[in-house]
């Protein structure tokens, strides 16, 4: 680790260790994995704006993106441990800890925004409770626009995938690589483009806006939309650091924070339009997926439905009723 990030870590940490004092400030440290150009940092930025404007100065957020200063694997722990005090996450990339996290993981379950918010609201009292154990509060969700795939060839047939190097990121795209007989290779987002580059990897699943984010027409020649899912970042606190703020400025967080949720979800479908857009603007062929593909792929979103409500048990089960009623 570089002096100058160990230095900013120990400050984040004599930070959240300064006892409150009524009007007290705090300057705090938030570690997020994603670049500035991505629509959740933006929209990150935007809200801690209005958290040190609404605060008079009270809250002051320093932002660290791109995993500069904790990587994605790190950032959850970060935050428990004082490190910093806030942080975004994929949830599902933590969903090896708690298999609730994963629910809008399961391809297919959910393929628009309108679904992506219910799933969301019907998951988010499990997800509260978990991180509450865990010493952290939610603070708000946002989803990613729907998944998909990124290859060299059409997809016109599943042997596009089988034998690939697919690129993962979570649990449950590791079981989908290895469900289509492809190889899971876990990549984080910052080095995806070399791990094409040097065939580390050949496929992935994700969204149009992590293309962009990463150059994808440098790698990659075709970007099949599929619907394949929504998942969601999280965006979390202390509790230690949260319960030290005064009522008043709690409740401002708070409000402030459902404000974010409610612009990041009109910042993804907005995003996810022109990523598309862009995609195809630098050369990229946007397919169309094989209708005999599909219906393989359902019958894998099947069985992973499936194995998701055994890892979960009462909850998962209660979990998915209750979606697939809300619809």
């Amino acid at each position: 680790m570089s002096i100058t990030r160990r230095a900013a870590l120990a400050a984040a940490a004599a930070t959240l260790a300064a006892p409150h004092l009524a009007g007290a400030q705090a300057r705090w440290q938030m570690a997020v994995p994603y670049p500035d150009g991505n629509f959740h940092t933006r929209n990150i930025r935007e809200w801690l704006a209005e958290l040190e404007a609404s605060s008079k100065g009270r809250i002051n957020v320093q932002l660290h993106s791109n995993g500069s200063l904790l990587g994605m694997p790190a950032i959850k722990r970060g935050v428990q441990q004082g490190q910093v005090q806030m942080g975004e996450i994929l949830l599902t990339a933590y969903s090896n800890e708690e298999a609730m996290f994963d629910a809008d993981a399961i391809p297919f379950l959910v393929d628009d925004f309108a679904a992506a918010k219910r799933l969301s609201d019907l998951q988010k009292p499990y997800i509260e409770a978990r991180l509450e154990r865990q010493g952290l509060m939610l603070l708000y969700s946002v989803p990613w626009p729907a998944a998909g795939f990124y290859t060299n060839a059409p997809l016109d047939s599943m042997d596009v995938l089988k034998g690939s190097r697919f690129r993962t990121y979570s649990p449950m795209t590791n079981r989908f690589a290895a469900l289509v007989s492809a190889t899971p290779t876990l990549v984080q987002v910052a080095e995806l483009a070399q791990a094409f580059a040097t065939g580390v990897v050949q496929v992935q699943v994700t969204s149009a806006q992590t293309g962009v984010d990463t150059s994808a027409w440098d790698y990659c020649r075709v970007f099949t939309p599929t619907g394949f899912t929504m998942t969601k970042n999280a965006v979390f606190v202390s509790r230690r650091a949260f319960q030290a703020l005064s009522p008043e400025d709690q409740a401002m967080v708070r409000a402030t924070a459902a404000q974010a949720e409610e612009r990041g979800y009109r910042y993804a479908e907005e995003s996810d339009k022109a990523a598309v857009a862009r995609l195809a603007e630098k050369g990229m062929a946007i397919g169309r997926i094989a209708p005999a593909v599909m219906e393989e792929l359902k019958k894998i979103s099947a069985t992973m439905a499936n194995e998701w409500v055994e890892k979960t048990g009462a909850d998962g089960r209660r979990l998915l009723a209750a979606y697939r009623a809300s619809a």
